[in-house]
């Protein structure tokens, strides 16, 4: 398959551009831009580029709001609800981060739950911008439906992504993101989209039987990791994300993929901890002892290393993405 290769800041003015033409407001169009290029950057391509032209086309149709502007609508002593107003669910997560901190701060600990939100992308995005500020940040967004509860044959859940991250003195953010499913849908997207087959084990067609076929198993249901236990832990995320701040359901919310009907209105739910008030200042040295422990055994990498590889590439040599997702791009914006 043929690729073209962009810079960042190329990647980010036409992913601007392209919401800008499409009913965004350019403060919005920058935030999403952000998101999208970080997670191509960071080799995370389903939460990428390839999103867009389904972004650009709900906010066209009215699905998403580009124009919304998110509001803190409750305030408590360390805790947030944000309304993301049927908007992008990046400027709504912006507001939590510039919110959280002060409140980490005189308490130690915050929380901020947002509902009717959208796709949040690379969940490890939004973690690891609080862990830049000190802070040790943890993020669960539920999901449309794609996984079925354990010993069901129909999707309830979404795949409900969770990240976790924590700042390292002297050195990058350790990051640990992942989808509750054994692979993130967005890969699936992708497959389907370059005609590729995906491995058994990821996925159920409708009929609840194991597939290769990307296109079959979007119309059916992701494996969950872990099985049994996994399935439980995607109960435990659409709680938090979805029951805790009034959003929908995984099976209540439409398609983050399709321009119409109602908004997704799914949730997400954020935590801010300050490590100095919970170690009494030896989180750092504490951190760095594990990790030492851990890199002393031949064959262990810390999480993330690949991202921060990938990371480093595309800011030297900019992002390879498919000609076709280019050429559509080109022609949106």
């Amino acid at each position: 398959m043929s690729e073209v290769r962009i810079s960042l800041e190329a990647a980010r003015d036409l992913a601007t551009r392209v919401l800008v033409r499409h009913r965004t407001a350019e403060h919005n169009a920058r935030s999403v831009a952000l998101a999208l290029v970080a997670a191509e950057a960071d080799g995370q391509k389903g939460h990428g580029l390839s999103r867009l032209p389904a972004y650009a086309a709900q906010a066209a149709s009215g699905k998403v709001d580009g124009f919304a502007v998110p509001t803190v609508m409750a305030r408590a002593l360390a805790a947030l609800r944000i309304d993301a107003a049927a908007g992008f669910a990046f400027p709504a997560l912006d507001l939590a981060r510039t919110e959280l901190p002060a409140l980490a701060a005189r308490s130690g600990i915050a929380a901020a739950g947002i509902l009717h939100s959208h796709h949040f992308g690379q969940a490890g995005y939004h973690v690891e911008r609080l862990a830049e500020l000190g802070l040790i940040g943890l993020v669960f967004g539920n999901s449309p439906k794609a996984i079925a509860p354990w010993g069901g044959s129909q999707g309830l859940f979404g795949t409900n992504p969770i990240a976790f991250a924590a700042p390292r003195r002297g050195a990058p953010p350790l990051v640990i993101d992942l989808s509750l499913s054994k692979v993130a849908r967005g890969k699936v997207m992708v497959a389907a989209d370059r005609g590729e087959p995906i491995p058994e084990g990821w996925a159920l067609d409708a009929h609840g039987q194991p597939t290769t076929d990307p296109k079959a198993a979007l119309e059916g249901t992701m494996v969950p990791m872990g099985d049994a236990k996994g399935a439980a832990l995607v109960m435990m995320v659409e709680i938090l994300a979805a029951a805790l701040t009034g959003a929908n359901f995984g099976f209540e919310a439409s398609s983050f993929f399709s321009a119409d009907g109602q908004p997704p209105g799914v949730g997400q739910f954020v935590i801010a901890l300050d490590p100095a008030v919970f170690s009494g200042g030896a989180f750092d040295d504490r951190l760095k002892r594990l990790i030492e422990a851990m890199l002393a055994q031949p064959g262990v990498r810390l999480p993330g290393g690949r991202r921060l590889t990938a990371r480093a590439r595309a800011e030297a040599e900019g992002i390879a993405i498919p000609e076709a997702l280019n050429d559509a791009l080109l022609g949106l914006g």
